[in-house]
């Protein structure tokens, strides 16, 4: 009997942990709609560190009968759908998906997308995305990205950062990591400021979207794992 009594605290354990865990999370003073479109490994632990944070999800891809588990996971703040329902639902949308299906996204959810708050984290590759990756790094993500996402409020995003850092060291302690935004609408940039700050980690506004190109990827801080301190210090930011 003590035997089976052992085992199954044990295997409670990890479920023990992840209910402190939740717990711990402080709760958003301004719960937003939120529309993630690419549910990989970035889209996915945002999803978890907001939903968390209470805010209200559609977590999207192609098969979203894919991501009915990772919802009832998440809690009855989040369901699935399309990309286009995620575009639909979300007041800010969260852009996660390969580089070279940025252009495709703008032209196909337009209309969704129009006027929101959408956050880039997409970054280009050449073997993956082609060509327009080349040319895309040299003239810099933000730029290229609001040419294809039009009428938009955009924020590049969650873009300089890996996916296991993003989702295993939110909250850090003693100092959270920072994570670089740039945007040329002042409102969208304290949205995004408000939800990296939900997902426990420090918010460092570096400027308009021509100023992404510092933390593309290939320069100094791009995936380097920084405090907003030192993204500070070595963005030249006061």
């Amino acid at each position: 009997m003590k035997s089976l009594l052992v085992t199954l605290f044990a295997a409670l354990l990890p479920l023990t942990s992840l209910a402190a865990d939740t717990a711990a999370v402080p709760k958003t003073a301004h719960p937003m709609k939120i529309g993630i479109i690419g549910t990989g490994e970035i889209g996915g632990a945002l999803a978890r560190h907001w939903a968390a944070a209470g805010h209200q999800l559609l977590i999207s891809s192609r098969h979203p009968e894919q991501l009915q588990a990772l919802a009832r996971e998440l809690g009855p703040n989040v369901q699935t759908g399309t990309p286009r329902e995620a575009a639909a639902f979300g007041d800010v949308v969260m852009l996660a998906v390969p580089y070279g299906s940025t252009p495709q996204v703008g032209r196909d959810y337009a209309a969704e997308l129009k006027c929101k708050v959408v956050l880039d984290a997409g970054n280009p590759y050449p073997s993956r995305d082609g060509e327009m990756a080349v040319r895309d790094r040299q003239r810099g993500t933000g730029v290229a990205s609001a040419e294809y996402l039009p009428g938009t409020r955009l924020v590049r995003a969650f873009n300089a950062i890996n996916s296991g850092p993003l989702e295993r060291q939110a909250f850090e302690k003693p100092e959270r990591l920072g994570i670089p935004l740039a945007a040329d609408d002042p409102a969208a940039m304290k949205i995004a400021e408000q939800l990296v700050s939900d997902a426990g980690f420090d918010p460092v506004p570096v400027g308009k979207l021509s100023r992404a190109r510092e933390f593309d990827y290939g320069t100094p801080v791009y995936v380097r794992g920084m405090t907003a301190a030192e993204l500070r210090k070595a963005l030249g930011i006061k």
